[in-house]
């Protein structure tokens, strides 16, 4: 999904608007993805060769006797060696195939469980918000309204001054319009919705001082 510099415009507008009207801090971030997903192709890709042993144990001893009578013909013997040696290789090809089959990023994300989702996305969005919010503001008010578009997942996290004032719960209806707005292809019109709902939030629990510097940059950043 790429945005426009209207797109872009739109959520700088709606941040300064926020701002003025109260005495938070708004940053406002849209990545791509917040993580590769690289260990659950990993886990798939071991769980399958993990159960090439279950598969034999379970499949029919005719079958077995076919396949070997058929491809080793019926008077080999089938020593350790040889029916170790088979199952490596089964183990192997079933882990390489799932591996590779994974490299589909599709797939990846068709597969992986939407709780992992979660916690990857929020993983992320607290480190962002410690690296360029957290403490970045006299008052301790900045709060950082994240969305990621792959897992079409968003956060809001809060600083102190914020968080102890607001519980998550009212940031809801933020976070609705904008993964509404995200799944509908209209990412930057979702999250200048979202900006507005934060900055009414904000406008009540700080209301805007005699002295309201702009500390943090109202831009939308773009990873």
């Amino acid at each position: 999904m790429t945005l426009s510099d209207a797109d872009r415009a739109l959520v700088s507008a709606a941040v300064a608007k926020a701002e003025v009207e109260s005495d938070g801090e708004i940053v406002t971030v849209i990545a791509q993805r917040s993580d590769a997903y690289h260990d659950v192709g990993l886990h798939y890709a071991v769980l399958m060769m993990l159960l090439v042993p279950v598969w034999f144990a379970v499949v029919p001893q005719g079958w077995i006797d076919w396949v070997v009578g058929t491809f080793l013909g019926w008077n080999v013997e089938l020593s350790r060696p040889l029916v170790m040696t088979y199952m490596f290789a089964k183990q192997a090809g079933a882990f390489l195939s799932v591996w590779l089959l994974f490299k589909w990023m599709p797939l990846r994300m068709a597969l992986t469980p939407p709780s992992t989702k979660e916690r990857r996305v929020r993983r992320r969005a607290v480190e962002i918000f410690r690296a360029g919010t957290e403490h970045r503001t006299k008052g301790r008010t900045g709060v950082l309204l994240y969305l990621s578009l792959l897992e079409r997942r968003a956060e809001i996290v809060a600083d102190e001054a914020i968080h102890s004032k607001v519980e998550p719960e009212v940031w809801g209806e933020a976070m609705a319009v904008l993964v509404e707005r995200g799944k509908a292809g209209q990412a930057g019109q979702g999250m200048a919705l979202a900006v507005e709902k934060i900055g009414a939030v904000l406008a009540q629990c700080l209301p805007p001082q005699q002295e309201n510097p702009n500390e943090l940059s109202d831009r939308l950043i773009e990873l």
